[in-house]
């Protein structure tokens, strides 16, 4: 059974998961940690809880998902994975932390490229990858079908979908990919998002106003 911790971090908000079932092994899901504080937290999480990252993967490469990148790399020795797509985005992180004088950010590239219908395995568990761009050219959900919940990012949130008023978004494809890889599920469907609390496919679908 896949355990699910998240931690909010920077002053951006950004929700960071740790996934991990009964054999210890784990992944992290954007690693947003900033401050040094927000660091020694999602470590001594991980020492307390004697898990082993595997990997760390990335919904999308957008600054705030990718703060604590490089630390918890060279932390945990893992490869970092992304889409493709993602590559001039985390290009261009350190640039717009200097626009918006966010400090601490260590640059960090990418060491593998996942991609749609690929599986993530730990452990003795398994996440589908479902390719939904819009709020970014890339971005990735990751959802686990057993346990019927979908890691997704900033593309559905409780009430409201991510914003496509940065470089390489697109609000048409966002909705696209909404209707076509989130809504396809079951209601029941849990919804661990970027920013806030979690949802599920059937509230949103009954209730999201940019659904309706």
């Amino acid at each position: 059974m896949i355990n699910i911790h998240s931690f909010t971090f920077s002053p951006l908000a950004e929700n960071t998961y740790i996934l991990w079932d009964e054999t210890h092994e784990a992944v992290i899901i954007d690693a947003g940690c900033l401050a040094q504080y927000e660091k020694e937290e999602l470590a001594d999480f991980i020492t307390d809880n004697r898990l082993v990252v595997k990997q760390l993967l990335q919904t999308h490469c957008h600054l705030d998902h990718v703060f604590g990148a490089a630390y918890v790399k060279r932390k945990f020795g893992v490869k970092m994975l992304i889409h493709k797509n993602e590559i001039p985005i985390l290009a261009d992180v350190e640039n717009r932390c200097r626009m918006w004088g966010i400090r601490g950010y260590e640059p960090v590239e990418a060491d593998e490229f996942i991609d749609e219908n690929d599986k993530i395995f730990f452990g003795n568990s398994e996440l589908e990858i479902r390719l939904v761009p819009g709020h970014a050219p890339g971005h990735l959900a990751f959802v686990n079908h057993a346990q019927k919940f979908v890691i997704g990012g900033d593309v559905l949130f409780r009430g409201s979908v991510g914003r496509t008023d940065f470089p390489f978004c697109s609000h048409e494809a966002l909705i696209h990919s909404i209707e076509t890889q989130f809504l396809t599920l079951d209601d029941e469907y849990k919804v661990y998002s970027g920013h806030g609390d979690p949802t599920t496919i059937g509230y949103e679908r009954k209730t999201n106003p940019f659904l309706i």
